[in-house]
């Protein structure tokens, strides 16, 4: 009796381990036949001429460029967009490239903002913001004075060479040649000065 419950048991386990072994034997062979399909496919798409010259004209997918002075990169992009929905509410978000980093530090921790009082950002946001402005912007010299308006920085100046900069220099006079601006896109200009361009 000991045996014959001992062959049933044995019997059992071996149906078990059967039934597994074709279940598996099924999901691999559902995995290969797919990798060898989606690799034969791929294969029919690739190679051509066309194809890799489209590859090799596209730019990378870590930048995207909306009219901005430089290119955001994909990591810096949402303190893009903090910066931009933050400081578009009151005026347009000017372009972090045309103060030096030491003028933004000081714009962005006071709470007095140019004769209006403001609820500074709080972290996670400020910091997100502020990897931003940081890698957007530049230091000044030594013994620079740090400016605390666009009219007196020389970067607002390098950025339009050739320009004769309105006095006093506002939002308004920078909406007169970048009508977009509001959009955050200063490379569309105003059609005068797209034509001497």
């Amino acid at each position: 009796m000991a045996i014959q419950q001992l062959l049933q048991s044995i019997s059992s386990r071996s149906r078990r381990f059967l039934s597994r072994a074709r279940r598996t034997s099924l999901v691999l062979a559902l995995v290969l036949g797919w990798s060898l399909s989606l690799g034969w496919g791929l294969s029919q798409v690739g190679g051509s001429q066309e194809t890799e010259r489209a590859i090799a004209a596209t730019p990378p997918a870590n930048t995207v460029e909306i009219g901005t002075v430089d290119v955001v990169p994909t990591q810096l992009q949402l303190g893009q967009r903090l910066y931009f929905q933050n400081c578009s509410g009151c005026h347009f978000a000017p372009p972090p490239e045309v103060m030096p980093l030491q003028s933004w530090a000081a714009i962005l921790q006071t709470p007095q903002h140019y004769g209006v009082v403001i609820t500074p950002l709080q972290d996670p946001a400020r910091r997100i913001m502020w990897n931003y402005v940081r890698a957007s912007s530049r230091s000044i010299v030594q013994n620079e004075t740090v400016p605390s308006r666009f009219a007196q920085s020389r970067y607002m100046r390098a950025l339009h060479p050739g320009v004769e900069l309105p006095e006093p220099l506002s939002f308004g006079s920078c909406i007169s040649c970048h009508p977009a601006a509001i959009d955050f896109n200063f490379r569309r200009l105003s059609p005068e000065w797209q034509a001497r361009e």
